[in-house]
């Protein structure tokens, strides 16, 4: 596909004409897809396709089209000329952009891995005969994605980047009953056999235990383990605006009190926006290039927001790369040093949460949020599981749970890939470990 683009994008600066520039930028995937019920293939898949975007510039006033590619370059090609026509007829009559800016260094990069993955088949025939084997086959039901993705973009002033990964997204759950299923995720650039054989054998046993009669417990303030999937969707509601600068700038980050050091969170919390890990492209749409590492909140304390192009040009300073929605697309939290084998000993009494679910804001500007447990909860006694727990909900702030109550993160941090389907496969990514909080606030 590299190869058709380059051409594509040489027939585009062909088309040019005097005073206008280009970019163009290709998003595209080859993926299998293949859906579980019952510990069996239910459905399965696959995906091919790819987008061109064209966007014209000249001086303040830009213009962009996106469409499919055909995979006949010739059909392709006259695309494009149409697309030219229209959006040169365009471009007189739309108002400058005081906002715009674009990168002005010619930063070509080069990403490529090798894929590590097995045949799909490979990998479903695992899935089956670990959900089919033994004496008590399990209800497995999930979704496997994996395949390409690549990214490119090229410009008028000589700027080509490329970007190609292989990566996958297993995503399970055993399901016993009624709303009880232990949920469970794997995920990344190269097929773990001896990973996802743990996690099976470790959802087994969860699901053993939720064949107990529930507990129920009152309200109230519980020490509880939240592990890297319950953190990483608290995380996932920090990301709602919480590192923009625009955001920021308008004071509807939900980090404002982190952002003005009225609050801090506890000095083991290091956050960062890692693009060169390689599972998402480091360059963006307006052709800046991302650097490996930003540091986002070190040793507790604000360090620095994302900063998209437009925020830049209006603010009058510098981008690190971010995108329009300035998000991250690489979210690291440091791992510390609470033993994973050794969780249940720290937890003591209170609660594990495998999952937490319906997240949203109660209090945005105080980094308030609130949402309900989810899927395998457990009530701990002394080091040990007793029993399954009834559906809670949780209202607490960023503050109390990754600050002052926060009594440690675990040693090893877990990579979530996003599931974002929709319209192609996403390359957001998240890797962070689990958290032991005391005084964690259940509500009902």
């Amino acid at each position: 596909m590299r190869e058709r683009f380059e051409a594509l994008t040489r027939h585009l600066q062909e088309l040019m004409p005097k005073g206008v520039d280009f970019i163009a930028s290709i998003e595209g995937e080859d993926s299998d897809f293949v859906r579980f019920n019952q510990g069996r293939v239910r459905q399965s898949g696959s995906v091919e396709q790819s987008t061109l975007t064209v966007r014209l510039i000249s001086g303040l006033r830009h213009a962009s089209s996106a469409f499919s590619l055909s995979g006949d370059l010739h059909a392709d090609k006259a695309t494009i000329g149409t697309c030219v026509t229209e959006l040169c007829e365009l471009l007189p009559l739309l108002p400058e952009d005081p906002h715009l800016l674009l990168s002005d260094q010619a930063q070509s990069t080069e990403q490529l891995s090798e894929s590590q993955l097995p045949a799909t088949d490979q990998i479903v025939d695992e899935v089956v005969t670990s959900a089919r084997s033994g004496a008590s086959p399990v209800d497995l039901v999930g979704i496997y994605a994996g395949g390409e993705i690549f990214h490119g973009l090229a410009n008028s002033w000589g700027q080509r980047n490329w970007f190609e990964t292989h990566t996958y997204n297993l995503d399970w759950c055993l399901y016993h009953s009624a709303d009880k299923a232990v949920k469970s995720n794997l995920a990344g650039r190269k097929w773990d056999s001896d990973a996802f054989a743990r996690r099976m054998i470790s959802g087994r046993r969860q699901l053993e235990i939720l064949a107990r009669p529930a507990q129920k417990i009152q309200p109230g303030k519980y020490r509880v383990y939240l592990a890297p999937a319950a953190v990483g969707e608290i995380l996932g509601m920090m990301c709602w605006g919480g590192f923009s600068h625009r955001s920021m700038d308008n004071r509807t980050t939900p980090l404002l009190k982190l952002v003005d050091g009225s609050k801090r969170l506890s000095p083991e919390i290091q956050i960062s926006e890692v693009p060169g890990t390689g599972i998402a492209p480091r360059f963006q749409g307006d052709g800046f290039v991302r650097p490996d590492r930003i540091s986002l909140i070190k040793d507790g304390a604000w360090h620095g927001p994302l900063i998209s192009p437009r925020s830049a040009k209006e603010h009058g300073i510098e981008t690190n790369g971010a995108g329009e929605g300035e998000q991250p697309v690489a979210l690291e939290m440091a791992p510390v040093g609470l033993p994973e084998g050794g969780v249940l000993d720290a937890l003591g009494t209170g609660l594990w949460v495998s999952n937490l679910w319906y997240l949203n804001f109660s209090d945005r500007a105080a980094g308030r949020i609130t949402g309900m447990t989810r899927f395998a909860t457990f009530w701990v006694e002394n080091g040990e599981v007793v029993a399954p727990l009834s559906v809670m909900r949780f209202d607490d702030t960023f503050y109390n749970c990754l600050g002052d109550n926060l009594i440690g993160l675990s040693h090893q941090a877990e990579l979530q890939l996003s599931s974002d389907t929709y319209y192609a496969r996403s390359t957001r990514s998240a890797r962070n470990p689990g958290a032991l909080i005391e005084d964690f606030s259940l509500t009902l």
